[in-house]
């Protein structure tokens, strides 16, 4: 069975405001699976928004595969592996790439950057403060993790701006403001090559490839150079699309969700001032109040799968080809999984949110990164002995893909 309301997770007014809570409760009570429209030539998706089923899909990558891509976009088949990232893989390939990068994010490897992470995050905390009225976004969460990012892919801070610029074009193709072409428009037809069908990808793609050229057999310990030089452990070298692919995926993973999660999280402490009092009071808390700070933001909507056959799923038959849609902001409320879930807890014991994935070959790689930029930025704004308040509201990105903040006016009281 399914539930049978007009209602359309594909409609971005619905995420005007931010999250639709209500929406995500509505459906998690309603037996079966939500099937949302779309315009053509989408052609709809099944919403999975309890927890333990959406743990379900990502377990099972043989039923619900990442092979036909994973946000709500239906690629070509003939543009797929033009287009195709490590999200977009499933099997041997997906474990080669994930384990050629993933010792660059161990929490091993990612703790040897402390003393830099805090120095960079002091600077930038401090220089926001010293303005006395600042907006958020721009001078604390976008500037912190694109200078993290910066480092990784050895490349200059002067060069932060326009990697900011680029992830706002991508991840906003639904936005007005941030897009130059608004995905599903007719002109995005000319991009559909390309991830987002946004024009920035294809001058990401032209940087990428530049840095490349530069560094290909220098021996260099960056990102740029692992992709470059790197073989996966089946023993094939990455081909020219899936170097462009993945170092886009870099500039968008590795700024986006830690940048709109401070946001939020900053946000949620201003709403909740016993909670920030909990936490400038023992700052120990701290490590483990990241966990809530992620759940609480939910900073990706959802994540696609595809099914590989006909299946009955949470008694609802799925056909072959149909697009599966997990929402992690619906698991990381759902009361099944969270006491009093919408209550924000930095003492929240246990928290198994799914703000990187739970469970499955797809858990998000720059975990541990983000954990403790996370952690290193709000050591440092809470150890100030100011004060912060909202000036005006909060600006939420036009997306049901990122849960994303573009500006938050605030001012030390």
């Amino acid at each position: 069975m399914s539930t049978t309301t007009a209602l359309t997770l594909a409609d971005l007014d619905l995420f005007a405001h931010g999250a639709p809570w209500d929406v995500f409760e509505e459906l998690r009570r309603t037996p079966g699976l939500h099937h949302s429209t779309e315009e053509a030539p989408n052609s709809g998706f099944w919403s999975v928004t309890r927890y333990h089923e959406i743990v379900r899909v990502l377990r099972d990558t043989e039923t619900f595969t990442s092979t036909r891509f994973t946000n709500l976009e239906e690629v070509d088949p003939e543009l797929q592996d033009q287009r195709r990232s490590l999200l977009e893989m499933d099997g041997v390939r997906h474990r080669a790439l994930r384990r050629m990068l993933q010792g660059e994010f161990t929490p091993q490897a990612v703790a040897k950057y402390e003393t830099f992470l805090r120095g960079i995050t002091a600077k930038t905390v401090d220089a926001a403060l010293a303005k006395k009225e600042f907006d958020f976004v721009d001078e604390v969460s976008a500037d912190f993790p694109i200078r993290v990012l910066a480092r990784l892919l050895g490349v200059p801070d002067s060069d932060t701006g326009q990697l900011i610029a680029w992830g706002n074009r991508m991840v906003g193709n639904t936005d007005p403001e941030h897009a130059d072409v608004l995905i599903g428009s007719a002109d995005s037809d000319e991009y559909r090559h390309v991830p987002f069908r946004s024009p920035a990808a294809i001058e990401v793609y032209e940087y990428g490839r530049h840095l490349a050229a530069e560094r290909r057999g220098k021996g260099g310990t960056d990102l740029v150079t692992l992709l470059a030089d790197g073989v996966p452990g089946d023993g094939v070298p990455l081909s020219e699309h899936e170097f462009n692919t993945n170092f886009l995926l870099l500039i968008v993973a590795g700024n986006e969700t830690t940048r709109h999660t401070i946001t939020h999280s900053m946000s949620n402490l201003l709403n909740n001032p016993e909670q920030m009092a909990l936490l400038k009071n023992d700052p120990s808390l701290i490590p483990w109040a990241v966990e809530e700070f992620l759940r609480y933001a939910s900073p990706v909507y959802h994540f696609r799968r595809t099914a590989t056959k006909d299946v009955e799923f949470s008694d609802t038959q799925i056909s072959e080809g149909e697009k599966v849609v997990v929402w992690f902001a619906s698991g990381n409320r759902d009361d099944t999984a969270f006491e009093d879930p919408y209550r924000f807890d930095v003492t929240r014991n246990p928290n198994e949110h799914m703000s990187f994935g739970r469970g499955g070959p797809h858990m998000c790689l720059g975990n541990a990164l983000a954990r403790i930029e996370l952690r290193i930025m709000f050591e440092e704004l809470l150890s100030r002995d100011v004060v912060l308040e909202r000036t005006g509201d909060i600006d939420y990105l036009r997306s049901n893909f990122v849960h994303g903040i573009k500006r938050m006016p605030v001012r030390v009281v």
